[in-house]
């Protein structure tokens, strides 16, 4: 029993050692593999789309989609199975976007159609960056990812502001112009100040009047000055982010670098951090 108990214990740690791991040559070759499943995969989707396609080899490509599904159900199973801290792996990042890869196909068997959303897998070959070691493109992202968080409040509050502004436009519009001019409702004319204000411009719906074409001039004069704030929002967190960090832990395992330096465990993987 203590050798079978020694040997699932060995097993275990290999596994890891492959999935987890990025020095081993098995563990490149693994992620590798699994980088041409998910393009493989996310291509059978698309050619599923094809009508042509669809028709000549529907039931290959079916077959295909579960195929690769099953693949990577595996994967994410060992993945939670053998990662040293199965609930941190589980919330992180890849933890989600690993779930996320095989969920869609399970959810078309209730949600017709669903496996579109298989594209998602896309997102797992950010794992390029760590098998290639290209720790650049990781510090880069890192960098985008803090400047996002720190914006957030920022970008959330520009965002009720236009949602404000471009209701009163809206509003005002529907006024102006009225239903016989094709501003039937506000949820319209809402739509009509957002193209507007966006300098998109489709021409579905225009004002008539000479006030709602002084009013639509108004609202592109807007929308040119406003396009400006999101840019400055997020130019000065570059430049905070960009600042050299002092203390910062590095963790062996994953290489996340954007720790606090009194912090003992890695936030991303679980892995205790080496001071």
């Amino acid at each position: 029993m203590v050798e079978v108990s020694e040997w699932l214990s060995t097993l275990r740690h290999r596994i890891q050692y492959t999935l987890f791991g990025d020095e081993s040559p098995y563990a490149r070759l693994v992620d590798i593999t699994v980088i041409v499943a998910i393009l493989a995969s996310v291509l059978v989707v698309m050619l599923e789309s094809i009508p042509r396609y669809n028709a000549a080899f529907g039931r290959q490509l079916h077959i295909a989609e579960w195929v690769f599904t099953i693949i990577f159900t595996v994967e994410y199973l060992f993945r939670l199975l053998c990662a040293k801290r199965p609930k941190v792996y589980a919330r992180s990042f890849y933890g989600i976007v690993d779930l996320m890869a095989v969920v869609p196909t399970y959810i078309s068997f209730f949600l017709p159609g669903a496996e579109t959303l298989l594209v998602i897998r896309l997102l797992r070959l950010l794992r390029v960056f760590r098998i290639l070691k290209l720790v650049a493109f990781l510090d880069a992202g890192n960098v985008l990812i803090d400047v996002l968080k720190q914006s957030a409040r920022s970008i959330a509050i520009f965002l009720t502001a236009v949602f404000v502004l471009v209701t009163i436009l809206g509003s005002l519009i529907y006024l102006v112009e009225g239903a016989e001019n094709g501003y039937d409702t506000i949820p319209r004319s809402i739509y009509w100040a957002v193209v507007t204000l966006t300098t998109v411009g489709y021409g579905d719906i225009s004002p008539q009047t000479p006030l709602g074409q002084a009013l639509a001039a108004v609202v592109m004069v807007i929308g040119y000055s406003i396009i400006a704030v999101p840019a400055g929002i997020v130019s000065l967190g570059f430049s905070r982010a960009i600042r050299p960090r002092k203390g910062g832990k590095v963790c062996t395992w994953c290489h996340e670098k954007r720790h606090d330096p009194k912090a003992q465990f890695c936030h991303n993987c679980g892995t205790k951090l080496i001071t």
